[in-house]
């Protein structure tokens, strides 16, 4: 079992964001020119800096954890390819959404539910919590925004009809992003996304 951590607090899967991280990362930036890149150039267009490195690191660190042929996928790949090439970073990067996807998202579909219900989010904390005592423990507002971007992400990559309703959608992942995660031997993330009949 992963180590869980609250790294999700900050945003969602930020795919326009995360396009122009990937585009920095196969350029091969780093040190002083990303610090550059980021606070004095504002590529991401952020209204603070410090807003800025808060995005940029989170999505460089979702994305390292596949390789330049992934990059691309974000670079360049449409906007569903985009969004589920980041999707698959993202569920690495945070085994906690991805389990959430794993086991509770697919558990409703299998029981053919309509909608997710924020307890099921609740829940799962909790037995999270239980299995994983080491777990840092998480203030109210933390565990709201872990709620509240862990939905915000089923609704960016199409599990859900949008943050309101939490109407569950099937969902079937871009067929160029399950074959980079085929050829990768990344089961775990395969797992994660695939979680619809």
């Amino acid at each position: 079992m992963p180590t869980y951590t609250a790294n999700f607090t900050k945003c969602s899967l930020i795919v326009p964001e995360s396009r122009i991280v990937a585009d920095l990362l196969l350029q091969g930036v780093s040190g002083k020119e990303w610090d550059r890149q980021i606070r004095e150039l504002n590529v991401l267009k952020k209204r603070t800096a410090n807003t800025a490195m808060t995005y940029a690191n989170l999505a460089r660190s979702r994305l390292q954890t596949m390789d330049a042929e992934l990059w691309e996928l974000v670079r360049d790949g449409s906007v569903p390819v985009a969004t589920h090439a980041v999707l698959a970073a993202t569920v690495k990067f945070s085994p906690l959404f991805g389990d959430f996807l794993r086991t509770v998202v697919r558990d409703q579909f299998r029981r053919f539910a309509t909608h997710l219900e924020p307890r099921h989010w609740d829940n799962y904390i909790e037995d999270c919590q239980r299995a994983q005592p080491h777990m840092p423990a998480l203030s109210d507002s933390s565990r709201t925004k872990l709620r509240q971007n862990a939905m915000r992400m089923l609704d960016e990559a199409g599990y859900v009809e949008n943050t309101r309703n939490l109407r569950l959608r099937s969902q079937n992942i871009e067929p160029v992003v399950l074959h980079y995660l085929q050829r990768h031997h990344e089961h775990y993330v395969l797992d994660c996304l695939q979680v619809c009949p």
